[in-house]
């Protein structure tokens, strides 16, 4: 169950590619860091970054310009 995830990185000419497959929750993040922050980013070459689970569902979304946009951040504070 801990290695489960995959993470995915999608280019402005609408291709793809799987760039982390059955990962731990700790490595995706590591790549989701490194995808959401290099040169092809910068160059807006990279549109966005996912992480799917062992379900294909997925659990967290990076758009390049607008940062993580899922999970979502709660848009109140919690009492």
């Amino acid at each position: 169950m801990s290695d489960e995830f995959s993470v995915w990185q999608f280019f402005r000419d609408g291709s793809y590619e799987k760039v982390r497959d059955h990962v731990s929750a700790t490595e995706a993040m590591d790549a989701v860091r490194h995808y959401t922050d290099n040169v092809a980013v910068r160059m807006g070459v990279t549109t966005h970054v996912i992480i799917t689970d062992g379900g294909d569902c997925t659990c967290f979304e990076w758009i390049n310009g607008e940062g993580v946009v899922f999970p979502p951040r709660p848009t109140k504070e919690l009492t």
